[in-house]
């Protein structure tokens, strides 16, 4: 699915009184089925974005369209993956996973469906377990699990693998870019290292300023799956870093 973000503007009420602007006039082009991924310092607005993209949230100005219609509140066609794990502590991991799709209604083959996409993500020995017996990257597992079974066509995610150790993390992500590949998702990640922005993205695009706009985008034509230890990846990550160093040392 397309993404149109065009002349949007957000503005967050402050707690003393009044309001601070995150965006002016902010526009943004995702193809379908491309993988992007938000580079910017904390309080840039990425996370703002991601969710106004998911319909939390909506501009004060501006439009954003869905394969050119207007995005106006949550669909099940757009699914979104936060920083943490947010898995209620009461429900198994089926049910968990379960969870959405019974809210909406949408039960046609769940059982079958929660049962395939668990083996997905290699948990099929811990269907029936609970948060509490889960380790940390298992349970963001669960998350992603939950967020892909209604076959949405846009995922969004809030630095999803900023919580996981190395192990988890690395595991998490090529995970991710082969469920990218195998269905064909839009994917819209939000992160703070550039690192990861590399390994993941078909494109980079780069927030800053206060209000945040976009500041500079780049286009990364390595082949999947990308080795971080490799000469090309090495030479575009550190070209990549000498730029924003030059030119927004507010980055680092």
């Amino acid at each position: 699915m397309k993404i149109e973000i065009k002349g949007v503007s957000k503005d967050l009420p402050m707690v003393v009184g009044g309001y601070v602007p995150v965006f002016a006039n902010l526009n943004l082009m995702v193809e379908p089925g491309s993988f992007v991924v938000v580079l910017g310092a904390s309080g840039c607005g990425k996370s703002t974005l991601l969710d106004m993209l998911a319909g939390l949230t909506k501009p004060c100005r501006g439009t954003i369209l869905i394969d050119g219609h207007e995005l106006t509140a949550p669909h099940p066609s757009r699914s979104l993956l936060f920083q943490h794990p947010s898995l209620l502590p009461w429900l198994t991991v089926t049910e968990n996973v379960a969870f959405g799709c019974q809210v909406r209604g949408e039960v046609n083959n769940l059982e079958q469906r929660v049962e395939e996409i668990i083996a997905m993500i290699g948990l099929r020995d811990f269907a029936g377990a609970y948060p509490a017996e889960l380790s940390l990257g298992m349970a963001q597992r669960v998350c992603l699990a939950r967020a892909l079974l209604g076959h949405p066509r846009i995922l969004l995610m809030d630095e999803p693998f900023s919580s996981l150790d190395s192990f988890n993390r690395r595991n998490l992500q090529r995970e991710v870019v082969n469920i990218w590949q195998r269905r064909h998702l839009t994917i819209v990640m939000v992160t703070h290292d550039l690192e990861e922005a590399v390994l993941l993205g078909q494109r980079i695009i780069f927030l800053g300023g206060h209000p945040g706009k976009v500041r500079q985008t780049y286009d990364i034509d390595l082949p999947y799956p990308r080795d971080m230890g490799s000469e090309d990846f090495f030479k575009l990550r550190n070209e990549i870093i000498e730029e924003l160093r030059h030119n927004y040392a507010d980055y680092f």
